[in-house]
């Protein structure tokens, strides 16, 4: 099965010079049946530890308690003029698109508001690459949730030759001072990296492909985005361990179960956000079988 490339995202210094790769073969179809060896090993696949999918109405349950608490914690940031940034990156079919529902679909949207870029438009190609997410950073009293960020240069980018090797060398030299600048400014940024394993995303492609109301999400890309698999690997981790820092960690989460990540996400940033009354009982503890930091995460070998 052939598939074409996404256009390249331009900017920075040495715009323009990189050449998008060839379109490639991929082995990985999405539009062929799943074979049944890879549909068994999807939800314990890339080393997902817990054994059962968790319970749809301790799911729901749960979700509604964090969910009333994000109520409270969007309160305080309306009151306190809190800027907040939420950035989600991660594998394709990783789940970011779930969960950022979950996070905002009980919030006022002026105040929580999603972030999702398309191409650069020429200007915008001939600009600082981070120019124009700055311009939509949060303002005062408001989330912004970027739905795939400034971090493309980590990693979509170099995987499919869309950028040059030295534009993704400053963009991991810049990418921590930037941040650290806009931290200095008073903006909280919180960074999720969502992984899970090569039978998982195999089998969610495959699933989206089937249904006519989900086939939207797939990208001309996303077929090879299987058998680039290493390739992806590799980028990632080096993304966790250059840009990981005190001013902006990444908080990895292990997503093969969509519910437990949901609960994750919801839970991490009611835990960092200092609101009050801060009821430790409501947003309970993190999963440890899902949510890791960066660094214990690359320690223990990273990406697969």
């Amino acid at each position: 099965m052939k598939t074409s490339g996404r256009g390249p995202r331009k900017g920075g210094k040495g715009a323009g010079k990189a050449k998008a790769a060839a379109p490639a073969a991929s082995a990985f179809d999405m539009k062929a049946p799943l074979p049944k060896r890879i549909e068994q090993a999807a939800f314990a696949s890339g080393g997902f530890l817990h054994k059962e999918k968790m319970d749809g109405a301790r799911y729901e349950e749960e979700l509604r308690r964090l969910q009333i608490e994000l109520q409270k914690a969007m309160s305080w940031v309306r009151e306190t003029g809190a800027r907040v940034a939420v950035v989600f990156e991660g594998r394709d079919a990783a789940g970011k698109g779930g969960a950022i529902k979950r996070l905002t679909e009980h919030l006022n949207p002026r105040y929580a508001r999603i972030v999702a870029l398309t191409k650069p438009t020429e200007t915008e190609a001939g600009q600082w690459y981070f120019q124009r997410y700055v311009a939509h950073m949060p303002t005062r009293g408001e989330m912004a949730i970027f739905d795939r960020s400034w971090y493309n240069r980590a990693g979509v980018e170099p995987v499919f030759g869309f950028c040059t090797p030295e534009q993704t060398e400053q963009f991991l030299r810049e990418a921590p001072e930037f941040e650290r600048m806009l931290t200095r400014d008073g903006v909280r940024i919180i960074k999720f990296f969502l992984t899970v394993g090569r039978e998982m995303q195999m089998k969610r492609l495959s699933e989206r492909w089937g249904d006519p109301l989900a086939r939207w999400k797939i990208s001309p890309i996303d077929s090879q985005a299987v058998d680039k698999w290493d390739a992806y690997s590799q980028a990632f981790d080096r993304m966790l361990a250059t840009t990981d820092s005190s001013a902006a960690p990444w908080t990895v989460l292990r997503a093969n179960d969509k519910k437990r990540t949901r609960l994750e996400v919801i839970r991490h940033i009611l835990t960092v956000l200092p609101y009050a009354p801060h009821e430790e009982k409501k947003i309970g503890k993190a999963d440890p079988l899902v949510t890791i930091s960066a660094a214990e995460y690359v320690a223990k070998g990273g990406e697969e």
